[in-house]
C-alpha cells in the first residue's frame, strides 16, 4: 500500500504532523523505533516535569512548613516511588498518543526507518524483520540525542545523560552536572531538594547564558542559597571515570582542583539524529537544512523539528510540524517559520522568556524602556509564600511595541504565554496595562511591569 506521507520520528514533531495530516484527508504512517512521543515525553520535558513536581512539593514541606502553620513530623520518600511516578506518568501519556494516532487512522509502525529511494522508507523492526514501505512525500521528524563530553565519554551508570538521570536505581549522595543550561538547572535542582550534594558547573559567565543577564544572576543566587554549589566561568581540564566515582578537575574564579562525585551528569546540548540511507543535505554543524517550505535537498522529503537545528524546544517542533505539512496538503497556504517562541526552566523559581533580551537589544542598536516589577509587589504572591523573583519586559522606544518578557518567579513557565501573545500582536505597554488583569492573581505582575514602563506602577 502506499501512502501520502509517511513521518520518520514519532515525538512532538512526528505524532503531530501525522496526525494533522490525517485531519486533512491523507493516508499516513508514523514510523517510531521507540514509544511514541519521542524523547520530549518518555525521556525529557514530560518526566522531567512529574520529578520536578515531586522535589517542589517535598522541599516546601521541608522548608516552609512551618511557615504555613503546618506540622510533619518524621517527612520521608522512597526514591523509586518518585521515580516510578514519573515513568507512569509518562507511560500514561504514551498510550494517550497512540490512541489519538488509532484515533486518526495514522498507521504506527515500531521500528528504526531509513530513506531507501526516493517514496522508499525501509523499516527495521526489533524482532529483524524488515519492510520497505513507499510514500509520495517522507517527512523526517528524528529529534536529537545528548552530546557527550570527549574527556569523559557516556557510560550509563557513572557518566549519565538527562535519560539516565531519570531513572538512577539508586540516588546518589554526590552529583557534579555539567552544563547549566535548562536540562542541567532543573536536574540540579530536582537532586538538591532531595538532599543530594549537587555541583554545577557551568564554562559561560552565568547559568542559563541565553537567558536575560539578570535573571541567570538571580536564579543562581537562589541555586546557591539552596545549597547547590554554582561554579560558572568555570574550566574543564580534566576528567576520569574511576568505576565508583568520577573526578573532575576544574579551573575558574571560584574553585581549581578536583571535584568528586558519585555520578556526573553530562548537560552540555544535544546532537541530530540523522535516519540512516539517503541523507539530505545538511548544515555545518550537521542539521538537516531546509527551505522555505520545510524541504530538504531530496525531492519528497522534508524535515520538521530538532533535526533542523535550534531552538530545540517541543512546542517549536510541533509548530513546524503543522506548517510543513499544511505547506504541502493547503492549496495556497504559504508555511510559517518560527518567530517568537516562548523559553522555560522548571527549576524553582521557574524561568521563563519570549523575545529579545536586553544583551542582544543593546548588540542591534534598538532604542527600548524597560518595565520591571519584583513579585513581593503582587499580594497573590505574598499570600502564596512565592515572592521571590520579578517581570522584566522590554518596549522599544520608537513605537512602544513589547520587543522581550523575561520573568523568574513562581508560574513564570505559565505567565510567559499572555507576553506571547503579545509579542506576535506587537501590543505596547499601555495595551497591557489596559487589559485587566484579575486580582489577587500572579498575572498582575505583567500589568504592574507595563505600568512601570511608563513610570506609572501603583504597588511599588
Amino acid at each position: 500500500m502506499a501512502y501520502d506521507l509517511i513521518v520518520i520520528g514519532g515525538g512532538p514533531a512526528g505524532y503531530v504532523a501525522a496526525i494533522r495530516a490525517a485531519q486533512l484527508g491523507k493516508n499516513v504512517a508514523c514510523v517510531e523505533a521507540d514509544r511514541a512521543g519521542g524523547t520530549c515525553l518518555n525521556w525529557g520535558c514530560i518526566p522531567t516535569k512529574a520529578l520536578l513536581k515531586n522535589a517542589e512539593l517535598y522541599h516546601t514541606l521541608r522548608h516552609k512548613a512551618a511557615e504555613f502553620g503546618l506540622k510533619i513530623d518524621g517527612l520521608s520518600y522512597d526514591w523509586s516511588a518518585v521515580v516510578g511516578r514519573s515513568r507512569k506518568v509518562s507511560g500514561r501519556l504514551a498510550g494517550g498518543i497512540e490512541f489519538l494516532l488509532k484515533k486518526n487512522k495514522v498507521d504506527y509502525i515500531k521500528g528504526s526507518g531509513s530513506i531507501e529511494g526516493l517514496g522508499k522508507v525501509s523499516v527495521a523492526a526489533a524482532d529483524g524483520s524488515t519492510q520497505i514501505l513507499e510514500t509520495q512525500h517522507i517527512l523526517i521528524a528524528t529529534g536529537c540525542k545528548s552530546r557527550g563530553l570527549p574527556l569523559l565519554p557516556f557510560n550509563g551508570t557513572s557518566v549519565i545523560s538527562s535519560k539516565e538521570a531519570m531513572v538512577l536505581a539508586t540516588q546518589p549522595k554526590e552529583l557534579v552536572i555539567i552544563g547549566a543550561g535548562a536540562i542541567g538547572v532543573e536536574f540540579a535542582y530536582i537532586y538538591n531538594a532531595f538532599g543530594t550534594k549537587v555541583t554545577l558547573v557551568e564554562m559561560l559567565p552565568r547559568i542559563l547564558p541565553v537567558e536575560d543577564d539578570e535573571v541567570g544572576e538571580t536564579l543562581e543566587k537562589s541555586l546557591i542559597k539552596q545549597g547547590i554549589r554554582c561554579l560558572t566561568n568555570t574550566k574543564i581540564t580534566a576528567a576520569a571515570d574511576l568505576g565508583d566515582h568520577v573526578e573532575i578537575t576544574v579551573e575558574g574564579p571560584k574553585e581549581n582542583g578536583v571535584i568528586r562525585a558519585d555520578i556526573c551528569l553530562v548537560a552540555i546540548g544535544i546532537q541530530p539524529v540523522l535516519p540512516s540511507g539517503m541523507q539530505p543535505a545538511l548544515t555545518e554543524r550537521g542539521y538537516i537544512q531546509i527551505g522555505a517550505r520545510y524541504e530538504t535537498s531530496l525531492p519528497g522529503v522534508y524535515a520538521a523539528g530538532d533535526i533542523t537545528g535550534p531552538p530545540w524546544l517541543a512546542h517549536t517542533a510541533s509548530f513546524e510540524a503543522v506548517q510543513a505539512v499544511e505547506g504541502l496538503y493547503l492549496h495556497g497556504h504559504t508555511p510559517r517559520k518560527v518567530k517568537n517562541f516562548p523559553g522555560c526552566t522548571y527549576c524553582h523559581p521557574q524561568v521563563a522568556s519570549v523575545g529579545k533580551t536586553e544583551r542582544e537589544l543593546k548588540a542591534a542598536g534598538i532604542a527600548y524602556k524597560v518595565g520591571k516589577i519584583p513579585f513581593i509587589a503582587i499580594g497573590k504572591a505574598i499570600a502564596s509564600g512565592e515572592s521571590e523573583g520579578f517581570a522584566k519586559l522590554l518596549f522599544g522606544k520608537v513605537h512602544g511595541e513589547l520587543l522581550g518578557a523575561h520573568l523568574i518567579g513562581e508560574n513564570a513557565t505559565e505567565l510567559i504565554a499572555e507576553m506571547g501573545l503579545a509579542l506576535d500582536q506587537e501590543l505596547t505597554a499601555e495595551e497591557i496595562h489596559a487589559t485587566i488583569h484579575a486580582h489577587p492573581t500572579m498575572s498582575e505582575v505583567i500589568h504592574e511591569a507595563a505600568l512601570a514602563a511608563e513610570g506609572h506602577a501603583i504597588h511599588v
